[in-house]
């Protein structure tokens, strides 16, 4: 399949999810791993966080979008995918940045899930306490 020149290629990560992302002008379709965003993320607070980038720098419905997206679950999956979408923005158009870095679109959520500690239930919980 031979790569247009006006489409921009990015890469976002949250939690264990990584998102692969192909943006090129069009009607704003969206294809996440074959399916649409909708149909692919079922909540609607996912789809709007998803499309905030967009919403931000008055871009909605202007490009159409391919995107490849593994591991994690829905929630982690779709902050990768936000990051992606807000960085092949700025390749677009790098006027967008200050848009996007004032509402944190453009930074890494490095939070991810706290490894569990010997000798307890969890990362942080304990087992019950007993005085006696």
């Amino acid at each position: 399949m031979p790569v247009d020149p006006m489409t921009k290629h990015t890469i976002g990560r949250r939690k264990e999810a990584v998102c692969r992302l192909y943006l090129s002008p069009g009607s704003g379709k969206w294809n996440v791993n074959g399916r649409t965003l909708g149909d692919y993320f079922p909540r609607p607070a996912l789809v709007a966080a998803i499309q905030q980038p967009f919403t931000v720098t008055d871009t909605l419905g202007q490009f159409d979008v391919r995107a490849k997206v593994e591991g994690g679950g829905l929630s982690g999956q779709s902050g990768a995918l936000r990051l992606a979408v807000a960085r092949a923005l700025l390749l677009v158009d790098e006027a967008h940045r200050r848009k996007l870095r004032d509402l944190g679109l453009l930074t890494r959520d490095a939070r991810s899930v706290e490894r569990k500690k010997p000798g307890r239930p969890k990362a942080r919980k304990r087992f019950q306490f007993s005085k006696r």
